[in-house]
Parts: C-alpha cells; structure tokens; sequence
C-alpha cells in the first residue's frame, strides 16, 4: 500500500479507535480514573524515554568513538523518539505502541523485519 493511502488510514482509524476506547473505559471506571492513567502514561513514558534515550545516545558515541558507524543504535534512536510522540499523545492505543517500541527485543525485530523487507535484491559494494 502507498504511504500516502497508510497515513490516511492511520490519521483516519486511530482516533476513532482512541475515542471509542476513551469511551469504553471512561463508562468502565470513570472519568477521572481514565485521565488519571493518560496522564500516568504520559509521565511514566517519558521517564522510560529519557532513559533509553540516554542509553542508545551512549552506544552511538561508543561506537563513532571505536571508529564504527552506529547504524543499528541510529535507527533504535529514532524508534525511542517516534515511541516519545505516541507516548505524550494521549490515547491507550498509542501508549501501548509507545510502550512497545521502548522493547530493546521489539525494536530490533522491527529493524530485522525492515531489513529483510527493504534490502532483498540490493546489491552493496565497496
């Protein structure tokens, strides 16, 4: 499917699927519980965020330091930074994507899936 047909269905799917949600929980315990958690995410995620953040930018000067390119950490970093976005967007199913992509394990597979689906057929030379 085309970007531009993935970003409308995104941009068009995941609110209506927060606000149902929002609904759902709300009627569920209330709405004060409900803002309590969005904004519990929110300060949890981003404590989470600084941390793996601080982790990843350590890995990248280790390895420019060793003389490597620090491809995999760069790419783990701009998970950790689209994982910040969703977290401070309020919503349970952006948190739990938010949260996901703060997985050390998920990110890699992400990166593993990316790979093998982008890279079939390159051919790389020196």
């Amino acid at each position: 499917m085309r970007l531009r047909r993935w970003l409308f269905v995104g941009f068009l799917v995941v609110p209506i699927v927060e606000i149902v949600l929002f609904y759902y929980l709300g009627s569920a315990i209330g709405i004060w519980p409900t803002i309590a958690i969005v904004v519990a995410t929110a300060v949890i995620g981003s404590y989470f965020v600084s941390q793996q953040g601080r982790f990843v930018w350590e890995r990248i000067k280790m390895s420019l330091a060793q003389g490597e390119m620090p491809i995999a950490s760069v790419v783990h970093g701009a998970m950790i930074l689209v994982a910040g976005a969703l977290l401070l967007t309020p919503g349970f199913l952006t948190d739990f994507v938010g949260f996901a992509l703060l997985v050390p394990g998920v990110r890699e597979a992400i990166r593993q899936w990316y790979l093998r689906r982008y890279t079939a057929g390159w051919v790389i030379s020196k």
